[in-house]
């Protein structure tokens, strides 16, 4: 197993007071929204995986949990904190209670193993942070282009599979948008049955495109375009003995405490991350006048040359090279600071804007809502610190950001939803210098 959480609990709140300029370097852990996909992955390959940068998040940690109720075998190597084993499935049926699967979204990447194992997936449905309706309809057409049967109820759904499919058939199937969650389940299920896979509009986000990678290292033939994903079960008749994949650095992560660092006025190194998964928030923070660059390994924050006072437009996109949904918060709340009309719209999750707005107004925030998905703000604004609550995970990590330059103290709770994303932010931050404290104070 990967490094389990202390015994002890830990305090929902933490407080901040702002201090000087975030200074000095940082490394981010491994991707929360990476992790999970190339988990289920893993277990759906049905050979031995070593998963490396595993992080400590607690959805991360309910996936473990769930792929060992689901009755796959998970070992640590000694000594690797941030490393997984994942094990093919024991051949016995799964009897443990799915239940806790509703805690999290990403339960639902759990589909294609539990056929692996079982043959049908019965699971709750999804939970995780309340931002908005986000349905499962792409990925029961998905499973039903494969030729599974899948029934509904209050309590969850069931995704079977038939008898009679044939390994080795294509499947093509076309989306309506490029959503991450049907792009993988679409993927995976394709590596369970041992077909070839057309998927016509498919997710292009580092995290879709990052199992794309590992499979490849597994023998499988993927040829990707930006419309078309064409996907090939390996040549040879064998898996390998064992494979070592590695979950990509946290871009969300790094951006928002890319955020917080600019929001102070200072400059830090934050590794672990670079490339094109960086490169829309590198572009966002040099068009406010921070002087930002990404390197191979590095998101670098120079400082503050000086704020240009040009709008902001932070529409979260699904598009390739887009916008990731998850960055507008943190530059929402960095935007409060610099001057300029600066607009954010996230569509994707249609209920966060009603989460993040209410709490930053209890800071002194003024945000015009243009429509349940839209908003603008002036800035600079100064804001005075409060309590506040963090309602999902991103809106606990731009709390943080907007605290760091709020005059007085500001005590933030519900930190057990930021955990869910984040095994420790506020560690991070501390580490460049915030004031940040678990507890009130």
């Amino acid at each position: 197993m990967t490094r389990s959480p202390s015994q002890v609990p830990r305090p929902d709140t933490v407080t901040v007071r702002p201090g000087r300029p975030l200074v000095g370097i940082v490394h981010v852990d491994g991707s929360k929204n990476a992790a999970l996909p190339l988990l289920a992955a893993a277990a759906a390959t049905g050979h031995t995986v070593h998963l490396d940068n595993v992080p400590g998040s607690a959805d991360v940690q309910m996936m473990l949990r769930l792929l060992q109720s689901c009755g796959y075998h998970l070992g640590r190597p000694v000594s690797d904190r941030g490393s997984v084993v994942v094990m093919p499935h024991s051949g016995e049926p799964p009897t443990a209670d799915l239940a806790p699967a509703a805690t999290i979204r990403a339960s639902y990447y759990l589909v294609p193993a539990l056929l692996a194992a079982a043959g049908t997936a019965r699971l709750p449905w999804p939970g995780g942070c309340q931002i908005g309706e986000r349905g499962m309809d792409q990925h029961f057409k998905v499973y039903e282009a494969f030729g599974d049967k899948v029934e509904v109820d209050a309590a969850g759904y069931r995704v079977t599979r038939l008898p009679g499919q044939a390994a080795g058939g294509e499947v093509l199937v076309t989306l309506p948008f490029r959503s991450r969650g049907a792009s993988v389940a679409a993927v995976l299920r394709a590596v369970v049955g041992g077909q070839r896979l057309q998927l016509v509009n498919p997710n292009l986000s580092p995290e879709s495109t990052c199992v794309l990678g590992c499979l490849q290292e597994s023998g499988w033939s993927v040829q990707l375009t930006q419309d078309v994903l064409a996907l090939l079960p390996p040549k040879r008749p064998e898996p390998p003995a064992a494979v070592t994949w590695t979950v990509p650095g946290d871009k969300i992560e790094a951006g928002t405490l890319a955020c917080a660092v600019a929001a102070t006025g200072g400059q830090a190194r934050i590794e672990g991350v670079g490339g094109q998964d960086i490169a829309p928030i590198v572009a966002a923070l040099n068009q406010l006048g921070i002087r930002t660059t990404g390197e191979s390994a590095a998101l670098v924050v120079h400082g503050v040359d000086s704020p240009t006072g040009q709008p902001l437009r932070a529409v979260a996109s699904l598009a390739p090279g887009g916008l990731d949904a998850d960055f507008e918060p943190a530059l929402m709340a960095l935007a409060l600071g610099l001057p300029g009309t600066h607009l954010f719209s996230d569509s994707i999750n249609p209920g966060r804007h009603a989460n993040l707005l209410s709490q930053l107004s209890l800071l002194g925030a003024q945000v015009e809502e243009l429509s349940p998905t839209q908003c603008r703000l002036t800035g600079p604004q100064r804001l005075t610190g409060a309590p506040v609550h963090a309602t999902d995970i991103r809106t606990g990590s731009a709390l943080l950001v907007a605290a760091l330059t709020a005059r007085g103290s500001t005590t933030v709770s519900g930190m057990g939803q930021l955990r869910r994303g984040h095994a420790d932010l506020p560690a991070k931050l501390r580490a460049l210098g915030a004031d940040v404290a678990e507890g009130d104070r």
